[in-house]
C-alpha cells in the first residue's frame, strides 16, 4: 500500500485537518491532526485512526502501524519545537 493512498483514505473517512503518512510499503507511521481528538482518550484516538485501516491490516497490505495524534494547537506547537533551526 502506498502512503498517498493511506493519507487519502484517512482524509476521506475521518475529516482530519491534516494527515501525514510515511512508511516503506508494509510498516507505516501516521500523524493525524484534528480538533476531534481534544475530547478523546488516548485509546479512543488510536481506535479512531486505526478503524478505516483495519481491513488493510487484516489482509496483510499493512503489517505495522504507528499512530500519533494531535489537536491543531498541539500540532502547531509540535512543529514549532521540532523544526530545524
Amino acid at each position: 500500500m502506498d502512503t498517498k493512498a493511506i493519507e487519502q483514505m484517512l482524509k476521506d473517512t475521518l475529516n482530519l485537518a491534516e494527515v501525514h503518512v510515511t512508511g516503506d510499503g508494509s510498516h507505516f507511521q501516521v500523524i493525524a491532526v484534528s480538533d476531534q481528538f481534544a475530547e478523546m482518550s488516548r485509546v479512543k484516538k488510536q481506535q479512531f485512526v486505526y478503524k478505516p485501516l483495519a481491513d488493510k491490516i487484516a489482509d496483510g497490505s499493512m503489517h505495522a502501524l504507528s499512530i500519533k495524534t494531535f489537536t491543531e494547537k498541539e500540532w502547531q506547537r509540535e512543529r514549532m519545537f521540532n523544526m530545524p533551526h
